[in-house]
């Protein structure tokens, strides 16, 4: 890979700011400071910034806590994106795997990585998604049995079974392994019941930090990574 674009691709900055960096002699590669922006450099060379070491990643992981307003999208001209919201970052090639209505909040995966993304979102994959959620009106037996054994949301096929953990009489974290448009928001409808609040607690592996506020996100640890490859990978 050419010099420049590896520095790009690592969010030094665009092109024409890493040429001057470059320029300005701040670059090293293997010790020896360089002034070509088109060598060649691969994972095996050590490259410098002002005598830090930089550390190339192919792919790279984050977890948002999307919060309500934001559209689930790359670029948008008149909305607020997930991406916006990751504004420390170099968010070339990165895109959001699934989506989140905009009034809902929770997890958000954010990757580079189209093969992870392709597995987790397949339907043959059957990858759990926990939701907690909150309804207008007390949720009934009758209402939580359906939902376990699958509802007609107006689609060719009933909704797969779904788990329902009530919290209290209005609020219940329910586990679905779809991904239909508007999913949740339409079992429920389909009970009698209406969403007032939605959050997405996890997918697959991936659990949303307590920790992390609304809005924040950090990079996914080593193993929360290993922990989603293995398991798209079945």
């Amino acid at each position: 890979m050419r010099l420049d674009k590896y520095l790009c691709d690592l969010g030094i900055g665009t092109r024409s700011a890493v040429k001057e960096i470059i320029k300005k002699k701040r670059i090293s590669v293997n010790e020896n400071i360089v002034t070509d922006p088109s060598i060649h450099v691969d994972s095996n060379d050590r490259v410098k910034l002002d005598g830090n070491l930089l550390k190339y990643q192919e792919y790279r992981y984050y977890m948002l806590n999307k919060p309500s307003g934001v559209i689930t999208a790359t670029e948008d001209k008149c909305s607020q994106t997930v991406l916006d919201l990751l504004s420390g970052e170099n968010v070339k090639d990165l895109f959001p795997v699934g989506r989140l209505d905009k009034d809902t909040e929770g997890l958000l995966l954010i990757t580079n990585d189209g093969n992870l993304a392709h597995d987790l979102l397949s339907p043959k994959k059957h990858v759990d998604k926990c939701y907690y959620v909150e309804l207008e009106k007390p949720i009934t037996k009758d209402a939580i049995n359906a939902l376990g054994n699958g509802v007609d949301i107006g689609d060719d096929t009933c909704t797969l079974p779904a788990t329902i953990s009530a919290v209290s009489p209005t609020s219940v974290y329910i586990t679905i392994t779809e991904g239909r448009y508007h999913q949740i928001k339409r079992m429920f409808h389909a009970v009698g019941n209406h969403v007032t609040y939605l959050k997405r607690i996890s997918m697959g592996s991936l659990t949303l930090d307590d920790d992390l506020p609304l809005g924040n996100y950090r990079p996914l640890y080593d193993d929360e990574i290993l922990m989603l490859q293995m398991r798209s990978s079945r």
